[in-house]
């Protein structure tokens, strides 16, 4: 993580912890993810994951590249397939198929995604508003369409102006709001954001993390946040799971882990992140010793 990523934590603003576990009620969490594995060929990329997600909180999934990370996230979209385990919305099981398009639909709602570049996420020759319209009308036909764009683009500080916009028109976070108001759009229970901050400069990174936090103080939707970006989550997250070669090697309470690591690899990561005193040398052999 880079000295701008680390300042994004400062800029961010910090989400109060939700419930853990269980809902209040006594119901199933909203998401969870028990004993998650795929292979590709003889690479183990995901080995036995599992976490909870509970309504109305933020959970981060770190790690470095090849961790496991964003192929966790792929399954539990719906984008990939997982070869054991289970992914459970509200108690439903999301790994079951699901026959006829009224049941992929509604399955598909469950979950929505954003993604790093949001540029490549979006139709280059589709305006803001038709690319919402046709979210909506695929999801909700027969609805007011026009009222609720408008309803997406206020939500997410767009406002009409930016309706008629092409992407190209657009400044990178910008085009991250509109792929935040399109999976908003179909009213998800969870949001997966994989590395959604990544790309944007860190005063744009700030904005789109506080925007967020009030959706998510607004709504109540979930958060699956896919990052190597430790600030976003201390800014953003309740519950945080770290992930090397695809397992599991610590999970908690963000504020615990980030202040008392239990695991020798989550030490190693918080103390990558550059700062006065920094030894990149020191770094490296502990990175081996590993």
């Amino acid at each position: 993580m880079s000295a701008d990523d680390s300042r994004t934590a400062e800029a961010g603003r910090t989400v109060p912890p939700g419930p853990a576990g269980s809902t209040a009620d006594g119901g199933p969490p909203l998401l969870e993810v028990r004993s998650l594995s795929r292979s590709f060929g003889p690479v183990r990329a995901v080995h036995e994951v599992s976490f909870t997600l509970p309504e109305g909180g933020s959970l981060g999934i770190v790690g470095e590249s090849g961790s496991g990370k964003t192929t966790t996230a792929r399954i539990v979209v719906g984008l990939d397939r997982a070869d054991a385990g289970e992914i459970l919305v509200r108690g439903r099981d999301r790994t079951v198929r699901t026959r006829g398009r009224a049941g992929r639909l509604a399955r598909a709602r469950e979950v929505q995604m954003v993604f790093q570049d949001p540029y490549l996420s979006l139709d280059p020759r589709t305006g803001v508003e038709e690319a919402l319209r046709e979210t909506l009308a695929l999801h909700f036909p027969g609805r007011d369409h026009g009222r609720r764009v408008r309803e997406l683009l206020d939500r997410v500080g767009l406002g009409t102006r930016a309706a008629d916009a092409l992407p190209r028109q657009l400044s990178g976070g910008q085009r991250q709001r509109v792929a935040i108001a399109r999976a908003l759009a179909v009213e998800p229970a969870v949001l997966v954001l994989d590395e959604a901050v990544a790309a944007l400069d860190v005063s744009v990174q700030a904005q789109i993390l506080n925007l967020l936090a009030d959706i998510r103080e607004q709504t109540g939707i979930g958060y699956l946040f896919i990052t190597h970006d430790l600030g976003v989550v201390r800014c953003v997250t309740d519950e945080i799971v770290v992930m090397r070669h695809g397992a599991v090697v610590e999970q908690g309470p963000t504020q615990r882990v980030m202040a008392a690591p239990a695991h020798p690899y989550t030490r190693l990561l918080l103390d990558s992140v550059p700062r006065p005193g920094w030894d990149p040398e020191a770094i490296a052999g502990a990175r081996r010793a590993l």
